[in-house]
């Protein structure tokens, strides 16, 4: 049997895309303070999970502060002026082609200020452009127990974060990551009845992550775990939360739809301790 030469060339080109494309693993860990996290498995957790990007939330250091002994890894920290208060980094195994502090609009910062301070200077968000994708990392700023900072949150903080996403969506897929301290439904938090009016599950919090989804973006974990309760990615220090899996799930990976054929996973890891938050991650194969 002779097989015409376009079938031939359509055959060569899906073995070629085949040979081509490759799984990358990310995780995501609020480690609730570098320093403590190392004494407390972080450096052994990293190495068995092999990640190619590791997104990390609330250093509470400054670059240096911290001897983080990743020597696969490049490092890029994002502190906070504030001594020992919030921060970003993401240590990765690929180069990327550029790094971004902060949130950049047309070369200039954002202002995200209110009577708290400049959330620019706390070191929430790194972005690295890497060749087929951009990957953003995120500490959302608390709408504080008393809600005094809620209206920062719903009306600046989220619009300006969503906005800057998509303006990097023009350019190439997206991939954000982080505690973003809001459940986005029922399912996504051990007692929703109760929690109607608490920061991180109240109205405005949870429109700003529907603003996402409506934006375009995939919660990851929901694509391959639609509707399962009982999933959480923090739990509160007190009552014994976490055995009990009282817990609220605060920690995303959402990804540019353009990217949704590409997810081969996402996964939450409870049972890693050393952090009040537990990681989270995906796969893609690109």
């Amino acid at each position: 049997m002779i097989i015409p030469d376009n079938i031939i060339g359509i055959i060569y080109k899906i073995l070629e895309s085949k040979v081509m494309a490759q799984q990358i693993k990310l995780i995501s860990w609020n480690v609730n303070g570098i320093r403590a996290a190392l004494k407390k498995g972080f450096l052994e957790y990293v190495k068995d999970e092999n990640p190619d990007i590791l997104c990390i939330q609330e250093t509470k250091a400054q670059q240096g502060q911290a001897e983080v002994d990743l020597p696969d890894y490049t490092e890029y920290w994002n502190s906070a002026i504030k001594k020992g208060y919030s921060g970003t980094a993401i240590f990765t195994k690929n180069q990327p082609l550029k790094v971004i502090n902060n949130i950049i609009s047309e070369g200039k910062e954002i202002e995200t200020t209110d009577k708290y301070g400049n959330a620019n200077s706390e070191g929430r968000v790194i972005t690295a452009e890497f060749e087929k994708f951009f990957v953003v990392t995120v500490y959302t700023p608390n709408a504080k127990q008393a809600l005094e900072r809620l209206e920062f949150r719903h009306k600046i903080w989220d619009v300006e974060f969503l906005k800057y996403l998509k303006e990097l969506e023009k350019t190439k897929p997206v991939i954000f990551c982080g505690d973003l301290n809001v459940a986005h439904t029922e399912i996504d938090l051990k007692n929703p009845d109760t929690n109607h009016h608490s920061h991180g599950f109240t109205d405005e919090e949870r429109e700003g992550f529907s603003n996402f989804i409506d934006a375009g973006f995939i919660d990851t974990f929901r694509k391959f775990h639609p509707g399962e309760p009982n999933h959480y990615t923090w739990w509160s220090n007190f009552g014994g939360a976490r055995a009990r899996n009282v817990g609220w799930r605060i920690d995303y990976f959402l990804v540019s739809k353009s990217l949704e054929d590409n997810l081969k996973d996402a996964f939450i890891k409870p049972a890693v301790m050393g952090s009040d938050h537990c990681p989270v991650g995906i796969v893609l194969e690109i």
